[in-house]
């Protein structure tokens, strides 16, 4: 009797290594940070204009 029925588990992947972020990487994610909060407020601004 064998129990080998139904899918099988995937094995698990090994934990990538923390990646050094310089002084670009650091800009860039500041600057995404800023533009989604520009494009929430901007979305926010729109939402609230169009309830009157």
């Amino acid at each position: 009797m064998s129990r080998e029925g139904g899918k099988k588990k995937p094995l698990k992947q090994p934990m990538k290594a923390q990646r050094e972020l310089d002084e670009t990487d650091l800009k860039f994610i500041e600057d995404e940070k800023e533009r989604k909060l520009k494009e929430k407020l901007m979305r926010d601004a729109l939402l609230k204009g169009k309830k009157k």
